[in-house]
């Protein structure tokens, strides 16, 4: 062999043997009972040499990796060791096996870089050709976005019809999305504005009784219904006002003001739970809260990689707590951008305007709905203000409002909220 070729032989062997860089970010998957339960989490290393320090999740990380090979640990506080991995680099992404610690399950885990981030957020319009009746992080996203990038999109009514009264989905709010927030992780908080709300048809229909759990059984029971009613509504959107198709006499000068609203925003549910797009939870899902409209900001915990955010199921105007079972159900235009906070989600869904912080409370009954909501109202303070418990029953005890969301679904939903002129006057620590 030539000199040359020695030196060649030689570099290419040093260069086969160097570790792979793993400093930096990681997104890890971790798969266990062949894939039945599926645990995602945001990981970062940083390399010493052929030593690994970092973490993953709430748990430090200690490790090493030689030439392709990767040895991992998960540490809790106290410093032992809750599980080992071993795997390979391949191709830019870590893959292999590992064991929960003493005698726990076996599992394989795959990681892979972030997408890279485009350098400036993105404007983008996206024309929905399918609709979902599910939360589910089962369905595929239809489209990938980023935090501060905008999309400009719309939806049917809760009965499948589109701006032209075509139906295009099976009824029971079907959703448009889900939108995949590149970054998102479980534990996170996910951030969605509510830019542009605009209804896009002239027309609209709600119930016309009120649903039975919200009055006294014997009241309801005696009522007596005119089966020609109808509850078809005509919106005038240059004068922002609905009034009856066919109004009865009494209700000929009747008519409401128009305050378009999105009835379902919510993200995949834990695990590999998928709920019917009628159902809440702490995903949000089918709030029906009056508020949700343009200007808004709502935060939702997440519990799946990229978050899987739906919307869906406009109305043009809707009392507290939707109280006919279906507000003025309609099509919607509306436009969107998302923000991540790392590493900091709610237990339920949290919102503001110009003028309120608000909670949501989702329970089975209004009290548990009520109990949600205020907690999360005082977390919410104590987090951001500071404020020990004294402080936090003074300022909410003589400043809390209430709104009944919504009664009329599987679960009740309550919204503890407070002026931000009252926040104004805390004193900063």
């Amino acid at each position: 062999m030539n000199r040359l070729a020695l030196v060649s032989t030689l570099f290419c062997a040093a260069a086969f043997s160097q570790p792979a860089n793993l400093t930096g970010e990681w997104e890890f998957t971790l798969l266990r009972f062949n894939g039945a339960q599926r645990d995602s989490m945001r990981a970062n290393f940083e390399a010493h040499g052929d030593q690994l320090t970092g973490s993953v999740g709430q748990r430090s990380v200690e490790g090493s990796v030689k030439g392709s090979t990767v040895q991992l640990q998960f540490l809790n506080k106290e410093k032992k060791v809750t599980a080992t991995l071993s795997g390979a680099v391949a191709s830019g992404t870590l893959s292999g096996e590992g064991d929960i610690a003493d005698g726990g399950d076996h599992f394989t885990w795959t990681a892979h870089r972030p997408v890279p981030r485009p350098s400036t957020p993105r404007a983008l319009q996206f024309t929905p050709t399918q609709f979902h009746n599910y939360f589910s992080s089962a369905i595929q996203p239809v489209m990938h976005i980023f935090p501060g990038d905008s999309v400009e999109t719309n939806s049917v009514d809760a009965g499948g019809r589109d701006e032209n009264g075509k139906r295009r989905s099976p009824g029971g709010n079907p959703l448009t999305g889900p939108f995949y927030v590149e970054g998102a992780m479980p534990g996170d908080t996910l951030v969605v504005h509510i830019t542009r709300l605009r209804l896009n048809r002239d027309t609209a229909e709600s119930g016309d009784s009120i649903v039975a759990s919200a009055l006294n059984p014997y009241y309801q029971r005696d009522l007596k219904f005119d089966k020609d009613f109808s509850s078809e509504w005509k919106l005038d959107r240059d004068h922002g006002t609905a009034s009856l198709s066919k109004p009865t006499d009494r209700l000929k000068n009747f008519h409401v003001k128009m305050i378009p609203m999105l009835g379902c925003i919510g993200v995949a549910p834990p695990a590999q739970q998928s709920f019917r797009s009628g159902y809440l939870g702490p995903w949000g899902g089918n709030m029906d809260y009056n508020q949700f409209v343009e200007g808004v900001t709502i935060y939702f915990p997440v519990f799946q990689p990229g978050a899987l955010l739906f919307l869906g199921d406009g109305h043009a105007a809707q009392g507290d707590g939707e109280l006919t079972g279906d507000a003025l159900e309609t099509s919607t235009a509306y436009t969107f951008s998302v923000d991540v906070i790392r590493g900091k989600g709610p237990q339920m869904p949290r919102a503001e305007n110009a003028q309120y912080r608000m909670a949501s409370g989702i329970g089975n009954s209004l009290p548990e709905a009520v109990q949600a909501a205020t907690t999360s109202l005082a977390q919410w303070l104590t987090d951001d203000f500071k404020l020990d418990p004294n402080e936090v029953a003074i300022v909410l005890g003589s400043s809390i409002r209430y709104d009944i969301a919504e009664l009329v679904d599987p679960l009740v939903h309550v919204v503890a909220k407070i002026d931000k002129s009252v926040l104004a006057t805390l004193s900063p620590q």
